[in-house]
């Protein structure tokens, strides 16, 4: 049975492409990644006037995960999205991953000190290991 994974990203180009390939590996590896992914993309802004009811459905898609599993692109460090939804997996005592999509980008300032795993690249050997371990 797949292990069910929340993505969290900033929904922009980079985002986008990283997730997507995360999607390709999961469905093109014969079963060895095992994972579910949910895109909970929003397109909105978390201050929008449907903020609540988005929040209300991504805690909803948190809460059915096993881990969350957080990119980080160039700008996700100033994502309002990516900062609710770890703080969101925290209060829900979700195992957190994260990975860097380059080495030399900020990391958002919640996920440090909270107890996070790390995937040293981004690779799906180094994502698979830091998920399954």
């Amino acid at each position: 049975m797949a292990k069910k994974l929340f993505v969290s990203y900033r929904a922009d180009e980079e985002g986008s492409k990283y997730k997507n390939l995360l999607v390709a590996w999961s469905k093109n590896d014969n079963g060895h990644f095992d994972i579910k992914f949910d895109d909970t993309s929003v397109g909105v802004s978390i201050n929008s006037d449907d903020a609540n009811y988005i929040k209300s459905k991504i805690k909803g898609k948190i809460k059915e995960s096993k881990t969350v599993l957080v990119l980080i692109g160039e700008h996700t460090h100033k994502s309002d999205w990516v900062e609710w939804e770890i703080d969101k997996a925290v209060e829900l005592k979700k195992e957190i991953v994260a990975v860097k999509i380059n080495k030399s980008y900020t990391s958002p300032s919640n996920i440090l000190g909270i107890g996070a795993k790390w995937a040293q690249s981004f690779t799906y050997d180094a994502i698979k290991k830091a998920i399954d371990n």
